[in-house]
């Protein structure tokens, strides 16, 4: 990995995700896999990348795109194989990139060995404890054994033809996985060693708040719940993670452990981030935050100041395979996001021009900032959400289980476009017979990484000019920032005493601090003024 990287790596990275369905098509079936990640590994280097994030490549039914596990050691047939899995893993080491590979440990699929053996086995028995199996509630068991709904919608009960319910926080085919038992723990001790043994640098947590469960599993109200919550950040979490991190420690290079933790409470989330814990969360306030000033500032002290006590380095991240991407939220009169709310939000009409001005903006801020960043695949290419997939098409159990009214995520899940005029748009290998499992939008000719890569006023040439040159700046990543001052509406920080980025996001341009010289510029300046919704990083 890149020097400036290679001691506690993940203090400053710049991580890419890629989202394995729909990043490269290497043999045509219209399906992402590890042949077209492998092809595209000189692409992330040259992006300037150090390190790579992959969402779930386990052989899974796809129920919830791969996030219902049924095994955690093995590859999906529909992405290649472990042995090639392990060659990637190696050839991004030769380039310089770790590997990030996620870990579920809430749910499993109803697929896994595990629960097959638990249907089979019956009430009462051994393999039922390794889930949250009760018996229902009413005169002949035909009431879910509490009042607790589904993330995903709909009830987190499924009846068994026995009479038995299990719990799923998730989609049915994603049973909850009951951490009270050892054998549980063990697992996925083993399991992390199984990835740190080939070489993986780091884990993703999937729902790392979510694992842990109050036995009684007692009724609340959701709008008024209690402290603690029956399934959310409970304190008898933090010893699992204490047990991890002493494995992530064990090795001569020691390996991350990356949370994806979404609580309000920033005292509570900087506790997984204590230095026997985590070593880093996703940020998802400055991800939700809208194009503000004064929010996005509030919501940068916030965040330094939660990770200050605990010694941990902030992320930043604006989209990734779950949220509606945000040069269309930019592009919206309410350009915050709320998971809650997206289905209000989808269809409301957006200035993709305007989104995509203040989502250069952005990506100059973002990779500014003290930290790792993280950048979700067709990010550095401006691609915008996907909001017309035609209902049969959708695949987001997020979509079935609320019977449309919640557009899901496929949106934000379309495959890349990497060359030519017309769909599949080279994510597939020429003559392939089979189309992209999501529809692409014809408007992509113009956001492939082919048309893209001569122009230098492109978003691939803007991320590469910043990526590089936050590589380049001994301030950039780790490290302390200070405030400068500035206009209303105008964010402005140091990072050291040589570096600093403006972002204007008022209705006016605006004059430039003093400064010896502009680095980079998310737009044209007007004259030496800096433009609304426009960054510049400057040499001081």
């Amino acid at each position: 990995m890149p020097e400036k990287v290679s001691t506690a790596w993940w203090r400053g990275a710049a991580i890419y995700q890629v989202y394995p369905r729909s990043f490269a098509d290497g043999n045509g079936d219209g399906v992402g896999d590890l042949a077209g990640i492998r092809a595209r590994l000189g692409y992330l280097r040259d992006l300037g990348m150090d390190a790579i994030w992959f969402s779930p490549w386990y052989p899974s039914p796809m129920a919830d795109a791969g996030y219902d596990v049924a095994d955690y050691r093995d590859i999906d047939p529909a992405f290649g194989t472990l042995a090639e899995a392990e060659a990637l893993i190696a050839e991004a080491h030769a380039l310089g990139m770790g590997i990030i590979v996620d870990i579920v440990p809430n749910h499993c699929s109803d697929a896994h060995p595990w629960f097959q053996e638990a249907l089979s086995a019956g009430p009462g028995s051994a393999a039922r404890e390794l889930f949250w199996f009760r018996p229902g509630r009413g005169e002949n068991g035909e009431l879910p054994p509490n009042d607790w709904s589904s993330i995903f919608g709909g009830p987190a009960w499924t009846r068994m033809p026995d009479g038995e319910w299990y719990l799923h926080l998730f989609a049915p085919e994603q049973p909850d996985l009951n951490w009270e038992n050892s054998k549980v723990r063990e697992e996925f001790e083993s399991i992390l060693r199984f990835w740190f043994d080939r070489g993986v640098d780091g884990v993703r947590i999937d729902s790392a708040a979510l694992v842990v469960k109050d036995p009684t599993l007692a009724d609340f109200d959701p709008d008024d719940p209690p402290v603690p919550h029956p399934y959310t950040d409970r304190d008898e979490l933090h010893e699992v993670y204490r047990s991890w991190r002493r494995i992530a420690d064990s090795y001569p290079d020691k390996r991350a452990l990356i949370g994806e933790i979404w609580l309000p409470d920033t005292d509570r989330f900087a506790q997984y981030l204590r230095p026997d814990e985590l070593h880093a969360a996703f940020n998802f306030d400055f991800l939700a935050c809208p194009w503000d000033a004064g929010a996005l500032r509030r919501c940068v002290d916030e965040t330094l100041a939660a990770h200050a006590p605990v010694g941990a380095p902030a992320t930043w991240v604006l989209s990734n395979h779950d949220v509606t991407r945000h040069v269309t939220r930019y592009g919206r009169a309410d350009t915050s996001f709320d998971h809650a709310t997206r289905q209000h939000q989808h269809g409301v009409p957006t200035d993709l021009a305007l989104g995509t001005r203040r989502a250069r903006a952005a990506a100059l801020l973002t990779l500014a900032l003290p930290g790792s960043v993280y950048v979700y695949e067709g990010e550095e290419l401006g691609l915008w959400e996907v909001e017309d997939i035609p209902g049969e098409l959708r695949q987001d159990p997020i979509f079935r289980r609320t019977g449309g009214a919640d557009p899901g995520r496929d949106g934000c899940r379309v495959p890349v476009p990497w060359s030519g005029d017309a769909p599949p748009f080279g994510f597939s290998p020429a003559g392939a017979d089979a189309s992209p499992w999501l529809p692409q939008p014809a408007a992509w000719a113009r956001y492939t990484a082919q048309a893209q890569e001569p122009d230098p006023d492109s978003m691939l040439s803007l991320y590469r000019a910043a990526l590089h040159r936050r590589r380049d700046e001994a301030d950039l990543g780790d490290g302390p920032m200070a405030w400068l001052p500035a206009p209303d509406s105008v964010l402005a920080f140091a990072r050291g005493d040589d570096f600093a980025c403006v972002v204007n996001l008022s209705g006016a341009a605006v004059e430039l601090p003093p400064h010896r010289e502009v680095l980079l510029a998310s737009g044209p300046l007007d004259g030496g003024l800096l433009p609304p919704d426009t960054a510049a990083w400057l040499r001081r």
